[in-house]
């Protein structure tokens, strides 16, 4: 039943006679979610959305099997998941980068044993695109959606470091470089600078700088015309990666974020 006073009539907007009811509520309760993280049980979201509490449930329990939303714990309540997060963040970057990536992301897994990652940029942050787990009994799983800080993870540093020099500065003036671990890099200055380091090299590394105990690498993948599309990764205990090792993943990382941009059409010679 459509409520006049919620859904527009056709002499307010022309194109209410070809809105799916049904659609546009669950778009709604996805934009009051959003403003919700801890939540909202189904009674409050018929509330706050002026709809049935069956409507509710069943628009819901829709978005909860197609991955949008989940429990929270053993409550009642719903809130988002990080699924349209992804989503956005594929929309921005270039539609083909999954296709293109994750051949190459598991057999860096394979000859790593570690888990391989994708990524691209959101905003001043990074987001987890896609993963492939480690080998190992004890690995780390990130969940597809997760943001990252870029001035601690080592794919956020390498797409910093491959961005124009004008855009990497306004970025970074927009940014907070929160403090994480002793390892952390805060000073602006210091971290323009380092960002030059990880171009030379064509990779970053994220030693202890996010979280005590884990150590990332990786790189950018570029297009045709050199712009940044993303970046794929590794990351392991620290214990399994010695200082020795750094520089030789570093370059097998590289590679496969070479090989990906390759598949772009990105002709590369250097990070600089």
């Amino acid at each position: 039943m459509t409520n006049e006073t919620e859904w527009e009539s056709s002499e307010v907007n022309p194109k209410a006679r070809y809105i799916v009811p049904n659609l546009d509520r669950a778009l709604a309760m996805l934009e009051l979610l959003s403003t919700r993280p801890d939540g909202l049980n189904v009674s409050d979201l018929g509330v706050e959305l002026k709809i049935p509490k069956n409507s509710a449930f069943r628009i819901a329990v829709t978005m909860e099997n197609r991955g949008f939303l989940e429990k929270v714990g053993s409550s009642k309540r719903y809130r988002l998941t990080p699924r349209l997060l992804v989503l956005g963040a594929v929309s921005v970057t270039d539609p083909n980068f999954f296709e293109k990536s994750i051949d190459v992301m598991r057999r860096l897994r394979d000859l790593t044993g570690e888990t391989a990652l994708i990524g691209t940029l959101a905003g001043d942050e990074g987001v987890v695109l896609d993963q492939a787990l480690g080998n190992h009994p004890f690995k780390f799983s990130v969940d597809a959606g997760t943001r990252f800080p870029l001035h601690t993870a080592a794919p956020g540093k390498a797409m910093l470091a491959v961005l124009p020099e004008e855009e990497r500065k306004v970025r970074l003036s927009r940014m907070k470089l929160g403090r994480f671990t002793p390892n952390t890099i805060t000073d602006k200055t210091k971290f323009l600078a380092h960002l030059k380091e990880v171009g030379k090299r064509g990779y970053g590394f994220d030693l202890n700088e996010e979280m005590e105990g884990q150590t990332c690498i990786g790189a950018a993948v570029r297009s045709a015309t050199g712009g940044l599309i993303g970046a794929i990764w590794i990351t392991a205990p620290t214990q399994r990666i010695p200082d020795g090792q750094l520089d030789t993943l570093g370059a097998l990382v590289k590679a496969h974020a070479d090989e990906i941009s390759s598949r772009f059409g990105a002709v590369l010679t250097s990070f600089e």
